[in-house]
């Protein structure tokens, strides 16, 4: 892709859609691009932004499209299991109700297996769980809650299953009584204010996109948003560069602390 023509995306998609690729990498994003142009049948990159400014839901398609995130239930379930067992059981003395954010949700998964989680670790309790995204189509189908495939549930036992979800399937739906549970937003990690005095955020396996200069600020933002003591929890691959430089401290892998 000429960089003319990187150009003009970049341009039309930040008018448009309020997203600015200066904070993806470039080659990967071009990839990206290149991939859904063929996939829409469009001759060029001009005629396809002169069709985006017609068509609103072509649009939406594509916002959805470069805010795709993949997940599944319970992702790296070791690492949910110190959630479980060691960053939760630390959180919850003293705060009777923890403040919690699934950054960057996509279509629930993340969002409602912290539902669970918190509901098993702490019964009879409600917490404050946001859950918040760029992709409106995502949110659509968390609100929805669902349908999620076998695929997505695969790390579910039969017992949270029995408990959590709807009768039926596959496509399997979350119940109601869990969906309550989660307040569902659009927000845009790189553009919008956060809010603040979280217990935990969990953001993983969003930023892999990112340039480093976004991710280091997206980083001090989350350090920000946490009360003392609060935790990051990223993707089980993700290292949080200069991490104490920031403020945060490692409290086993894939979890960060605000000193």
């Amino acid at each position: 892709m000429e960089a003319e023509t990187y150009g003009l995306i970049k341009r039309s998609v930040r008018s448009l859609l309020n997203i600015n690729l200066d904070d993806y990498k470039d080659e990967q994003m071009k990839r990206r691009l290149d991939s859904w142009l063929v996939r829409v049948g469009s001759a060029s990159w001009p005629d396809y932004l002169r069709r985006l400014r017609l068509d609103n839901q072509e649009l939406e398609r594509l916002r959805d499209y470069l805010t795709i995130n993949v997940s599944a239930f319970f992702r790296d379930p070791e690492r949910w299991q110190t959630l479980r067992s060691s960053i939760l059981p630390a959180l919850l003395p003293g705060r009777p109700r923890l403040k919690v954010w699934s950054a960057g949700c996509s279509i629930g998964l993340e969002a409602y297996s912290l539902a669970i989680l918190l509901d098993e670790v702490t019964p009879g309790r409600r917490h404050s769980l946001l859950a918040t995204d760029l992709d409106r189509g995502a949110l659509a189908r968390a609100r929805a809650r669902g349908p999620y495939s076998a695929d997505d549930i695969r790390n579910v036992s039969a017992a949270q299953r029995q408990r959590y979800f709807a009768p039926g399937g596959p496509p399997f739906y979350v119940s109601e009584a869990l969906g309550q549970r989660v307040t569902l937003r659009e927000h845009n990690l790189l553009a919008d204010e956060f809010e603040a005095d979280f217990d935990l955020i969990v953001c993983r396996n969003v930023v892999i996109y990112f340039t480093e200069a976004a991710k280091a600020e997206l980083y001090r933002k989350f350090h920000r948003a946490l009360r003392p003591g609060g935790v990051l929890f990223v993707g089980g691959t993700e290292i949080v560069p200069q991490a104490q430089a920031i403020g945060f401290r490692g409290v086993g892998i894939s979890f960060y602390q605000r000193a």
